[in-house]
Parts: structure tokens; sequence; C-alpha cells
């Protein structure tokens, strides 16, 4: 008999991981109160910075570093599984530095690269301007400019990596129940449980809760209330008459990505604003000088929308990916903060490996829910 698995949330993590058990003969029921794909996932810039699983030893290092090499595998199968293009692309990133603290950041950045054998070349004002005319202006008027360039940094466009997921597992069987609200997850009788806003149940083997900020506010008995913490990122979206920037371009948390089709991404902040998805005119006017001010010609673009997303933070700024203690067949995979998008892969492969019975591929101790719950006072 098929293992069946009930999956709260379809943001990136909910999506992979439902699309990676299905494919492993499990039936799944994938459970959301919104529209897939439609929390923090849709939000994102879909940077995939640089990692290597070969050089790992880091747990976090090692959940990285398999992601980044599933990531071409996976884009790959969900084309031929539902002809959407994710448009992962391996445009390589710019990092820049113009200020002496931002340079000494990079320089512990740098060092971090060169142990784990990250291919990362120091670029002189004149060679970026070469290569990026976009950003002359920076380099030329910047006396503390400094860039490097790593050429193994991909983007993706999480809208369409939502749509393609969500095709993907719809075709593989999964059942997909959308503005469905979850207000109790809980174990019965020898199966877990899930209750509805609805007064309806659902039960299977296991129930993975892939919440991403809201995990803590869809069962008490998590013991998660206090223990993620949104931060509001701003993002801004503007369109050109064609693509400015061949890579994307990084300075300090802060980004700028151009796309194919002539958009370009602004983004972003991080702001402890609770569950507030608004955005500020302000913000997003500091986003817009900061885009500018590397990029002139952005100028003249067109603003195309604005939004926010809610990033989930946890107290050590690791993942929770694994069982809930002394709640047989309840999971939860949240947590991941800026890099949900880019871990997505890893944690499916390695949480369907656990749910399964299976050695995952990674040790998941170091990302386990006991040590993030906090008793309700």
């Amino acid at each position: 008999m098929k293992p069946s698995i009930i999956i709260v949330g379809a943001g990136s993590v909910g999506l992979s991981l439902a699309w990676e058990l299905a494919q492993r003969s499990c039936a799944v029921t994938m459970i959301d109160r919104d529209d897939v794909g439609r929390g923090t996932t849709w939000t994102a810039g879909g940077i995939l910075p640089p990692a290597n699983l070969a050089h790992a030893t880091d747990p976090m290092d090692q959940l990285r570093g398999l992601s980044h090499q599933l990531y071409p595998q996976w884009c790959e199968r969900l084309l031929h599984a539902t002809s959407i293009d994710a448009q992962l692309e391996r445009c390589g990133g710019w990092y820049l530095a113009d200020s002496a603290g931002e340079r000494a950041l990079m320089a512990g950045m740098t060092q971090y690269w060169d142990e784990m054998s990250i291919e990362c070349d120091a670029v002189s004002a004149t060679e970026l301007a070469d290569r990026e005319p976009a950003l002359r202006d920076w380099a030329g008027q910047n006396p503390d400019a400094a860039a490097w360039w790593v050429p193994d940094e991909y983007q993706i466009r999480p809208p369409m990596l939502v749509r393609a997921l969500a095709s993907a597992c719809h075709n593989a069987g999964v059942r997909i129940r959308q503005g469905c609200r979850v207000v109790d997850v809980d174990r019965d009788a020898g199966t877990s449980r899930v209750s509805l806003a609805d007064q309806s149940t659902l039960r299977a083997d296991h129930v993975v809760v892939c919440g991403g900020v809201w995990t803590g506010t869809v069962a008490r008995r998590l013991q998660l209330e206090q223990s993620l913490i949104p931060i509001r990122g701003q993002m801004l979206l503007l369109k050109s008459s064609q693509r400015l920037l061949g890579g994307v371009v990084n300075l300090g948390n802060r980004y700028v990505i151009a796309r194919q089709d002539g958009h370009t991404l602004v983004g972003s902040c991080e702001e402890e604003a609770g569950f507030d998805l608004s955005t500020d005119d302000d913000m997003l006017a500091e986003l817009n000088q900061f885009a500018v001010n590397l990029v002139p010609e952005l100028a003249m673009a067109t603003k195309i929308s604005a939004w926010s997303g809610l990033r989930p933070m946890t107290f050590d700024g690791f993942p929770m990916i694994g069982p809930v203690p002394d709640q047989p067949g309840i999971w939860v995979a949240t947590g991941h903060y800026r890099s949900g998008i880019h871990l997505a892969p890893a944690t499916a492969v390695t949480l369907a490996d656990a749910i399964l019975g299976k050695s995952p591929a990674i040790n998941l101790d170091a990302f386990r829910i006991g040590k993030q719950q906090v008793r309700p006072a």
C-alpha cells in the first residue's frame, strides 16, 4: 500500500517535497491557505548563490551544496514533465564593495569561497566596466570600488518555478487543495490528522508542515509559535527595453537581477514588521536609488510593480527539517530564511528519505525541530 502524506504549505519547499514523494509512489495531498506558491516563494528574487557539495563538511554547506548540484537536473526534469521552463540560468554573480566595511566583509566571503574551492576572481574597476558596461559609472566614480566575479551563481524565475512544480505535482497525481486553512495537526488512532477550518478532517500516515513564517500558527502542539521570526523584504520591479546586466549584482544584502526579457528586480531589505506585507514608499525610493546609483540607465526604466515577502528566520539561522519530538508521523520543514528556493531540492530529497525510513544523504540532526521549540507562556 502506498504511504499517504499530507503536506501543509505549497511554497517552494512544500511543492518540491510533494513532487519528490509522488515520484517515490506516495499518495500525496497538498493543502495551502492561499493559492499555490503565492506566499514568500512568489515574492523572492530567485538568486542561487554558489555552493560546492564536494568540499562541504558543515551541515548548512552540505544542504546548499546538494541543492546547487540538484537544480540543473531538477529544472531539466521539470521542463520534460511539464514543458514549463523555470528559466534557470548560470549567469554568474558580481559581488561589489563601496566602503571599507564592505571590503572587510568581502574579505571574509572570498576566504570562505577559497576554502570551499568555489571559483572567485577579484576584478579591477577597469575590467568590471569592460565586462559590464552598465556598471561603468559606478566603477569609475566610486574611489572605494572593488569587485569580485563568481561564475557559479544562478538565477531562476520563482513564478515560473512555482508553475512548473505545481504542474509536475498535478501530473504526478498529487491532490492539491487551495484556500484551506489548517487549524490543528495531531496524531489519532495510529494516523496523522489535519483539522481544517471548515471542520473537516484529513488523515494520512504522515503530515509535513511547510508553512514558512505561518508554521507556528498551524497548531499549538508544534510549540513553534515563538520560534519563527518574520523578516520582511521589499522588492521593486522595473522594465527596460533590453537586458542591462549579464550577471546578478550583489552589494551587501541588496541586489539587482536582470532578466532576459528586460525586467530588472531590485531588492531588498530586512525589517521586523510582524506579519505586515505592506510596502513603504520611502523604502521603495531607497531601493530605486540604490539601483540607479549602480546602473544609471535604470533611471529611465518603467516601474512595473512592488511587493514584499516574509522570510522565516530561526533563532540559530538553521532551518527546521525533521520530525516533531514526541509527535510520531508529524514533520516540519521551514525556517530557510532567505534561502527557501535555493534549499528546496535538498530539503525535499533528504526529508523524503527520512519520512520513508531511508538514511538521508545529509544528517538532519543539525536541523532538528526540538532545539527550536518554545513552550508558549
